[in-house]
């Protein structure tokens, strides 16, 4: 059987409309859809061609979905079809990327400390409840690390963060385990360059999310292009010059290559951050923060 066509106005199964596209990836469209109800959902379609990693997929996806947090973006349901994993879920308003892409382009400024930190505290929340080892799944106790937190995996409901994108969740029952390298590359920890998965991984995906949302740059000269074949790759020293000394030392303990060196979860670095900056500071250059920004282009990671 043949792909289904995703177009607008199609219907690729009954009871289901697609609408307009939202969103496009690697892998994966999403789709603003109106269900049977006449409700309007969100509809994820992850290309899917080998049957056994599809299925593990599926499970990871469902373990998720039986999972209620206030800042977890709600999964309906999730099925396959022929080329697809489909994933129906609440439509969100945008993305925080999306957010910064607007402050960037009518204010000519990325976002202020105080609406940062507001947001990736409800973000905090949600990854600690996910990396809890406190699921069941499988047989056995374990957290979920989300494995690609990054801004536009950060949506947003009017002012309720909603973290999603659950493809690469990977269940953890102990402080480190061997792992398939993947990821976003800009935003994924050391240890996972080196086939290994921690339970502060996604803490550093979001210290980076957080220096990014702050000066629409990414804290490192260079980031490889691909997974490199050796398992030998190290981060650099990020560059941490474009937001005060006061966030600074919070970004720099969560940006620690040894995992274990991290604070000890999500919520204490975001509890961190707001103490340290509640002292007044003045901002770095903004001379050098444009020139910057004006030398990163508009690339979306």
């Amino acid at each position: 059987m043949s792909r289904i066509r995703l177009e607008a106005g199609s219907e690729p199964f009954p009871g289901l409309k697609l609408v307009q596209l939202r969103g496009r990836g690697g892998f994966a469209d999403v789709w603003e859809a109106i269900d049977s109800t006449g409700q309007r959902i969100a509809v994820k379609f992850m290309a899917s061609g080998n049957s056994t990693s599809s299925v593990k997929e599926m499970r990871i996806i469902q373990a998720i979905q039986k999972l209620h947090h206030r800042n977890l973006l709600r999964i309906n349901h999730v099925w396959s079809i022929p080329g697809y994993i489909v994933v129906s879920m609440e439509l969100s308003d945008g993305s925080l990327l999306d957010l910064l892409d607007v402050y960037l382009q009518e204010y000519h400024t990325p976002l202020g400390v105080e609406l940062v930190i507001g947001y990736l505290k409800q973000a905090a929340d949600a990854l600690d409840y996910l990396n809890a080892r406190r699921h069941s799944h499988e047989g056995r106790l374990v957290g979920f690390q989300h494995c690609d937190v990054k801004p536009s995996n950060i949506l947003l409901n009017g002012e309720i963060v909603k973290l999603a994108d659950f493809g690469l969740c990977t269940p953890l029952a102990s402080l480190q385990s061997s792992h398939s390298r993947a990821g976003t590359l800009d935003f994924t920890a050391p240890e996972v360059h080196r086939g290994h998965l921690a339970e502060t991984s996604d803490q550093y995906g979001l210290a980076i999310t957080y220096y990014y949302l702050r000066t629409g740059r990414i804290p490192f000269p260079v980031t490889p292009s691909d997974f490199r074949r050796e398992y030998s790759y190290t981060r650099p020293h990020p560059d941490l010059s474009l937001v005060r000394r006061s966030e600074r030392w919070v970004l720099e303990r969560a940006l620690e290559l040894e995992p274990t060196n991290r604070w000890g979860n999500c919520s204490t670095m975001m509890a961190a951050m707001h103490e340290a900056t509640q002292s007044p500071e003045p901002e770095p250059s903004q001379g050098s923060m444009e020139m910057q920004l004006v030398a990163a282009g508009s690339s979306r990671p």
